[in-house]
């Protein structure tokens, strides 16, 4: 980035942008950029300890972002060619991204390397997204361009640049092109791509509509400020706290995910350090990761204030309410606000958010008979007194503005309030379809309906969503969610959310079993087999079922890019052999 772009002076931009706020009412994702620069707002990158950041206004982004317009130009590309873009937290991605937005060409935001997995599988990932994407040209931090490169190997025309040595190519003036609305703005590759990639088409209509209602959802206020440590190649990370605030003229602090990974706790200090109102968002994990990394002799009221904290939106996976009310009740003294938590329902397939609940609703849960949650059709009615098994499910909100919720059986009867059933939604930010795959596209894409995969009820006009329907595993003709028997084993001491991946398989006797592979650190035998012991039991006590159950190496369980458990990849990798067990005591 420029030293004339990106400020070197250590003040964040204001809060406050002093333009007339619009919510997101633009023609395309460029034309929202150009009102925003005309206003004093911008994103500001922190470091791991929630300091010294770099600054971009909004006015600075759109001088950057035209300039690599007309480098990507003078390079050849023309509007829907793709560019492959290394999705680090920083400025020079922003600016890239746009760049492409002005020039016509889509974006293709992909994931940085966990810690997890090693050169190898990060090359063999972003290798098959490059394959799908087809790109004329990849970019990426300078210090992972040896990665694309050996990912683009096989590739015939794939250009791989550094920041430093894109941003050093002549910038020839040139006319840029007028997208419409309903061209594609970019390619989105969910959490889940990795061996079968699907890069979801979102079109400038359909992102738009989708920041609008997320605005109109949280009741986005002047004084509002984002704050994230969420990836830029994940849905949540790149609509909801990146092109959100953009389009809505917000001004956004970010801390790279990596840095979150390392100092969680920064995000609360970040977030305690403004002033004004924040509105920032995570996974239920986030939450987890912060509850258990303050010490017991910490106060919390004494380190951090989240008093201002006025939207901590949570979403991307199952929202465990336990989670979130310790996380309200260790942050209590602090000023945290329960009311402050909204619970929402998305997928990339739909821009990001289908649903969102009220502004200080908080977490409110529907207790359920476990029983009455066995399958499609299924009511979900409450729990009645002395109900054995019960389960709590987190009420993810209300559908955005011109958004659509239907629940559906096997032969797409629409069923009831109450019952339970497959999850479809249409509305204005549904995606166009699966970047060059009909079939797939056809697989879950039928009459403007998306049927989401996912498995849940309505009731009152909210939806509550249960599990996904591919991850269910049905032992008897019974249906259990691996969510519920990997929670119960995280609650056993020395495992935490990560650690355990539950799933079916059939044993050599030809039953149907649950199997459940555990990540265990400890090298003593006899201590492994009490492990195992334990776990069983466990189980047992939850479910009524005897699992198979494995103890494998810590960092053996594969993540999704978005460093989610990945349990059908997991499931074949124990399958071939690729996850072998670990020796216990005879």
């Amino acid at each position: 980035m420029g030293t004339d772009q990106v400020s070197e002076v250590r003040e964040p931009t204001p809060t406050a942008s002093g333009i007339v706020r619009r919510l997101a009412d633009f023609d395309t994702l460029g034309d929202a950029l150009d009102y925003a620069a005309d206003g004093a707002c911008g994103l500001n990158f922190f470091d791991a300890r929630a300091a010294n950041p770099r600054v971009q206004s909004y006015k600075a982004l759109q001088s950057d972002a035209r300039a690599h317009a007309l480098r990507l130009i003078a390079m050849g590309a023309k509007p829907g060619d793709r560019v492959a873009l290394i999705a680090e937290t920083g400025p020079e991605f922003v600016a890239t991204f746009f760049g492409c937005i002005y020039a016509g060409v889509l974006p293709v935001p992909l994931p940085l390397p966990t810690s997890f997995g090693g050169r190898e599988s990060y090359v063999s990932q972003i290798s098959n997204q490059l394959n799908s994407c087809d790109p004329m040209l990849a970019i990426a931090p300078p210090a992972l361009t040896e990665f694309v490169a050996q990912a683009t190997a096989h590739m015939d025309g794939v250009d791989v640049l550094g920041w430093d040595s894109f941003e050093a190519l002549p910038a020839p003036a040139a006319d840029l092109p007028r997208p419409s609305p309903d061209d594609i703005a970019y390619l989105q590759y969910s959490s889940g791509s990795t061996r079968f990639p699907h890069g979801v088409e979102v079109t400038h209509r359909a992102l738009l509509a989708n920041l609008n209602g997320h605005a109109v959802g949280v009741g986005l206020a002047d004084e509002d400020r984002v704050i994230s440590w969420l990836p830029y190649y994940h849905d949540m990370g790149l609509v909801g706290c990146l092109l959100s605030p953009i389009a809505n003229q917000v001004s956004a602090d970010y801390l790279a995910t990596e840095d979150f990974a390392r100092r969680p706790l920064s995000w609360l200090s970040l977030i305690s350090r403004h002033d004004g109102t924040t509105l920032s968002y995570s996974p239920t994990f986030g939450y987890d990761i912060c509850t258990r990394r303050i010490s017991s002799q910490t106060r919390a009221g004494d380190r951090f204030d989240l008093s201002r904290w006025r939207v901590a939106g949570n979403g991307a996976d199952m929202i465990r309410p336990s989670v979130m009310e310790q996380f309200a009740r260790t942050f209590a003294p602090a000023g945290f606000n329960p009311g402050a938590f909204m619970p929402s329902y998305g997928l990339a397939e739909a821009t990001l958010a289908v649903t969102m609940s009220r502004p200080g609703d908080g977490i409110e849960v529907d207790e359920v008979d476990e029983t009455r949650l066995g399958g499609q059709g299924a009511s979900a009615d409450g729990a009645e007194a002395g109900a054995g098994r019960t389960r709590r499910l987190v009420n993810c909100g209300y559908a955005l503005p011109g958004m659509e919720i239907e629940i559906r059986d096997h032969d797409d009867i629409v069923l009831s309030e109450g019952e339970i059933g497959r999850v479809l939604t249409r509305g204005p930010s549904i995606m166009t379809g699966y970047f060059r795959d009909p079939e797939a596209t056809a697989a879950c894409l039928r009459d403007g309906w998306l049927d989401t995969g996912d498995m849940g009820y309505l009731k009152g006009g909210a939806i509550y969503i249960v599990g996904r329907a591919k991850d269910m595993i049905i032992i008897n003709g019974k249906n259990h969610w691996p969510q519920d028997i990997e929670w119960g084993v995280e609650q056993l001491p020395h495992f935490k959310a990560g650690d355990i991946a539950a799933f079916a398989i059939t044993t050599s006797d030809g039953e149907e079993r649950p199997a459940v592979l555990v990540q265990c650190r400890t090298s003593d035998l006899a201590e492994r087999a009490r492990l195992i012991a334990t776990i069983r039991d466990r189980i047992k006590t939850m479910t009524g079922m005897s699992c198979v159950v494995e103890l494998v190496p810590a960092r053996s369980l594969p993540l999704t890019s978005s460093g989610k458990l990945s349990r059908s990849k997991a499931r074949k990798m124990y399958l071939s052999g690729d996850i072998q067990p670990l020796d216990i005591a005879a």
